[in-house]
């Protein structure tokens, strides 16, 4: 199956194309390294010097991903400014952050990091640097596409957001993707591991590295998480770590194993249940079920003093019911952050892996220790 490119990528495209356009050089193929070291190659379909600046059209391109923007067209403006770091701005069709608990804070552009960093690696391959640049960033229809998101409920308002992780859009395709993902667990398995650490996404991913958990151990599961738990068992893997954002993990805690929110969102409602167990007020408890995101509610929490307390048991209770998924095939470990990286909880299998991999925990939970 095809791959593409995502609206992040598009638009870092658009940053080089218009700073090549400006130099007098071709602009209308470009070629980026997505941060994956993915190697991209990208039509230009125009440039043109305008009053707001050099502005690019790229049409994006889903490869064979159902992706909602496919065939749309992402337009970026660049303009040279006095000095400081690359900004940028919302145009028509990009959405703006009005609440808490996104990527980025409030009252800026819904572009997300990895659409930033992109444009500023673009800019420093074309010129050698990325300072002194403003980028605003176009997508005429998405008003109406965001209405097929979940930008009107996460706060996102006037249009959709930019993203993408790496840059690069891989197939979605359910079966074929759980399946690739399985051959990590057997790469893993013939290198002699007998214990893995599986992160739902890219926000575990790195944590768990920067918390010097072992690379080769790393299994990407995506949404997949009880497919991906049941092909460990049968591989015969003694013990694995679940790593990664509450927002993913609580669901566990819940029963639910395929995690992607058209399927099952029991996000806060399991917060909300457990917090009230644990003496949240009547309309605290509601002030978790009415937040915005997972990000929010625990604002709740830390207020009333029960953030590390309900999240720890929310991991633990995500361990056992795993356990029990696997018909105690396995021991499963549950380490639940933010996505700025704070540890909020942990269970005890957990404990005992990454002590054996002599992980580096962050400052605030030695300070609970």
């Amino acid at each position: 199956m095809r791959s593409g490119y995502t609206t992040g990528a598009c638009a870092a495209a658009g940053v080089k194309a218009a700073l090549l356009f400006e130099a007098g050089k071709n602009w209308q193929t470009v070629t980026l390294t997505a941060l994956d070291g993915t190697e991209l190659t990208i039509p230009v379909k125009a440039v043109a010097r305008t009053e707001a600046g050099i502005c690019a059209e790229v049409v994006k391109f889903s490869g064979d991903d159902p992706d909602i923007t496919d065939g749309v067209s992402v337009f970026t403006t660049v303009r040279h400014v006095a000095g400081g770091a690359m900004t940028f701005a919302a145009g028509e069709g990009i959405g703006t952050v009005t609440k808490p608990g996104l990527s980025v804070p409030v009252g800026e552009p819904s572009i997300n990091p990895g659409p930033r960093e992109l444009m500023r690696r673009a800019a420093c391959e074309t010129i050698g640097t990325s300072d002194g640049l403003h980028v605003t960033i176009a997508i005429p229809a998405g008003k109406q596409l965001a209405e097929k998101t979940l930008n009107p409920v996460l706060g996102v308002k006037g249009g959709i957001s930019v993203i993408g992780t790496t840059g690069v859009l891989r197939p979605m395709s359910e079966e074929g993707f759980k399946n690739s993902l399985v051959p990590q667990i057997d790469v893993a398995r013939a290198d002699g591991a007998e214990e893995l650490v599986f992160v739902p996404g890219k926000i575990g991913e790195n944590l768990a590295k920067a918390w010097g958990l072992p690379q080769k151990l790393l299994v990407q599961t995506s949404n997949f998480i009880g497919f991906m738990l049941e092909k460990a068992a049968e591989r015969g893997i003694k013990r694995v770590l679940l790593f990664g954002h509450i927002g993913k993990l609580c669901k566990v805690a819940a029963g639910v194993f395929y995690t992607h929110n058209r399927i099952a969102d029991a996000r806060l409602e399991t917060i909300a249940a457990y917090a009230a167990a644990a003496g949240l007020s009547t309309a605290g408890t509601r002030r978790v079920l009415a937040s915005n995101a997972t990000e929010e509610a625990l604002t709740v929490l830390r207020e009333a003093g029960l953030e590390q307390a309900v999240c720890t048991s929310i991991a633990e209770r995500a361990g056992l019911r795993a356990e029990r998924y696997l018909f105690g095939k396995m021991k499963v470990g549950v380490v639940m952050v933010t996505l700025q990286g704070r540890l909020l909880g942990m269970n005890e299998v957990a404990r005992e892996i990454g002590e054996a991999y002599h992980w580096r925990l962050p400052e605030q939970e030695r300070e609970h220790e």
